[in-house]
């Protein structure tokens, strides 16, 4: 019985990447219009994840102040039940029990 992960399987993905990888290359040193396109897209994506890492760093503990609800409760400050609305049990018809499902 042959293995599923022969040297000739390994081979063949190896030479796809390294085909790959030397298209690639070849692209990136050539200076049309799509690889600057895709080195401008590139760069801004690099650029705003940093952006967005550092005014993480700055800023993130007071977003986290702000929507972290401190107190005691079901969700920090919000209590258990809300006193002006009416629940699921006093909904529907008086003193109905409630319903189960039936097979």
């Amino acid at each position: 019985m042959d293995e599923p992960w022969d040297f000739e399987f390994l081979s063949r993905i190896a030479d796809s990447c390294l085909s790959f990888l030397s298209e690639f290359v070849d692209d990136w040193l050539a200076n049309d219009m799509r690889v600057c396109i895709f080195k401008i897209l590139l760069s801004w994506l690099i650029f705003s994840l940093i952006a967005i890492h550092f005014a993480w760093k700055v800023y993130g503990n007071t977003v986290n102040d702000m929507y972290y609800r401190q107190g005691t409760g079901q969700n920090g400050g919000t209590p258990d039940t809300a006193p002006h609305l009416s629940g699921w049990e006093s909904r529907g018809g008086g003193g109905d029990s409630p319903k189960t499902h039936r097979d």
